[in-house]
Formats: C-alpha cells, sequence, structure tokens
C-alpha cells in the first residue's frame, strides 16, 4: 500500500535511519557531477568522451585576420625581367608581380634596368630604387608603407 512517509521521516529517533552501523552515509550528501578519478580510474572516459579535458586552451586569432605576405626583392627583380618580361613600355620591361603571386617589394640589392612594376604594397627603399633607375612602381592603392 502506498504511503507518503519518506524514509527519513519514518526512521525519525531511529539511531542509524536504517543503514547499519553507526557511520554511513553521515555528512555524504550529494557527490553527483564530481569528476573524481579523471586521471586514474576515470581515463578511459577522458580519452573516449572528452579528450579536450586536460590541457590548454587559449586565444586564437581568426585566420581573416591574417595576412599571408609573400615578399621579393629588389635584386632579384633583374632575373625576372630576363624570364617574366610581359611587354615594353617605352623601352621599359613590365613586370606584373601580382599575377606571379607575391604581394610585397623590398629594398635589398641592386638594380640595373628600367622597370615598371605593378605590385600591391612596396618599401620606401625599394621605390626609391626603381626610380633612381628610370623605371615606375604601379600599386593600386598608392599609399607606400613600412
Amino acid at each position: 500500500m502506498p504511503h507518503k512517509l519518506r524514509k527519513i521521516r519514518k526512521k525519525r529517533g531511529s539511531r542509524t535511519h536504517g543503514y547499519g552501523r553507526v557511520g554511513q552515509h553521515r555528512k555524504t550528501g550529494s557527490k553527483g557531477m564530481r569528476k573524481a578519478g579523471r586521471h586514474k580510474h576515470g581515463w578511459s572516459y577522458v580519452t573516449t568522451y572528452e579528450p579536450d579535458y586536460f590541457g590548454r586552451k587559449g586565444f586564437t586569432s581568426p585566420k581573416s585576420l591574417k595576412q599571408k605576405v609573400k615578399i621579393m626583392n629588389v635584386g632579384k627583380l633583374d632575373e625576372i625581367a630576363q624570364r617574366y618580361s610581359v611587354e615594353k613600355e617605352k623601352g621599359k620591361f613590365l613586370i606584373d608581380l601580382e599575377s606571379l603571386g607575391y604581394t610585397k617589394l623590398l629594398g635589398t640589392g641592386r638594380i640595373a634596368k628600367p622597370l615598371v612594376v605593378k605590385v600591391p604594397y612596396c618599401s620606401k627603399s625599394a621605390a626609391e630604387k626603381i626610380k633612381k633607375s628610370g623605371g615606375q612602381i604601379l600599386m593600386e592603392t598608392q599609399e607606400q608603407g613600412e
């Protein structure tokens, strides 16, 4: 027959409340949601269901903010002019570094021929060296930086 009394109410006044020896189930409370044994007997659970439970977690900057910059130095332009000189413009070779996959032109090296170079970005020293040799730089963004 069903009844309304819980076990704790029914056993009120008895010494052990139906648990046998004195001290059993004393001060235990609820032990749900514990993560004991994660490095010991619960290790197989960690490897199966929570492989990222241990270890560092941190910030990873988004790949959309990272720019891949492929550089070319001024000293290599003479070699490229011999291989990939697309057009001549008033006795000057036109080199399109953007179509070759380069995004920035830096000023290391020397240049002998007057070249017209198309590149998205270039350094100030690279621009000066090309202008001294009689060439010019074509950039979509007309700012020269770094």
